[in-house]
């Protein structure tokens, strides 16, 4: 019901940006939260950052000072503003809304798009 769009992942060199985007489309009322995960290989998907509709954020610690969340609500997209990236970045990144939808609510995910940090 809904479709999260991401791009924006890339090759980049240590200390190097980028900026991800998703935008949702679809069956969506109300979104109630957007985030960022990703996966490296072998591990679990973990949280890097997510922001509620009012604009509350929060930060995995290993990102927090390097990058920033933000959101165009009107258009229900979401960014990660990713700088002074180090290897440990590598993963997939996937996003991430909580939507409702004719009191229903749902948990939608991207499709992941892949940072890679090497020299």
């Amino acid at each position: 019901q809904v479709q999260l769009v991401e791009s924006g992942g890339g090759l980049v060199q240590p200390g190097g940006s980028l900026r991800l985007s998703c935008a949702a489309s679809g069956r969506i009322f109300s979104v109630n939260i957007m985030g960022w995960y990703r996966q490296a290989p072998g591990k679990e998907r973990e949280l890097v950052a997510r922001i509620t509709r009012g604009g509350n954020t929060n930060y995995a610690d290993s990102v927090k000072g390097r990058f920033t969340i933000s959101s165009d609500n009107a258009k229900n997209t979401v960014y990660l503003q990713m700088n002074s990236l180090k290897p440990e970045d590598t993963a997939v990144y996937y996003c991430n809304f909580g939507t409702f939808w004719s009191g229903v609510y749902q948990d939608s995910w991207g499709q992941g798009t892949q940072v890679t940090v090497s020299s």
